[in-house]
């Protein structure tokens, strides 16, 4: 499988039913892990897609269990469409969702509230929410990472 598959699947997998925007912004958000000049993402993924998107524990549809279950909504579940290639592509291009900026991760609290904070180190800080994502910038603590 190409990277631009992995990515298209991994982004159908993580925010197909988000719309477009959605999709685009948590696009970006591993574009920035590629493309981050230090910390844990330069060292773990040292700038290749497929090492970021395939680092352990970093995005659930990339795990085969979550909470010791099997995890039905995986990257191998179901094929991308072209919609997901075309954002895949549009990320590729160097194109950044402006309401994502450097954005280093997102989640979804499945709330109407985002943490001030995230991931649980406090490496991260809320920037933005977009759908149902919390979208959050590295703090100076990331760079400890």
């Amino acid at each position: 499988m190409t990277d631009r598959e992995l990515f298209a699947r991994l982004i159908k997998c993580e925010a197909g039913g988000e719309g477009e925007s959605g999709m685009k912004a948590v696009a970006t958000v591993v574009m920035n892990r590629v493309h981050v000049s230090y910390g844990q993402y330069l060292r773990t993924g040292q700038g290749n897609l497929r090492k970021v998107i395939t680092e352990p524990g970093e995005f659930t549809c990339m795990m085969s269990r979550v909470y010791g279950e099997v995890n039905p909504q995986t990257v191998w579940a179901s094929s991308p469409e072209q919609i997901h290639y075309d954002i895949a592509d549009w990320a590729l291009a160097g194109n950044k969702h402006s309401g994502v900026g450097d954005c280093l991760w997102y989640y979804n609290p499945f709330s109407p509230n985002c943490a001030r904070f995230f991931p649980r180190n406090g490496s991260g800080s809320f920037f933005n929410r977009i759908g149902d994502h919390c979208f959050y910038l590295p703090t100076p603590r990331y760079a400890q990472t």
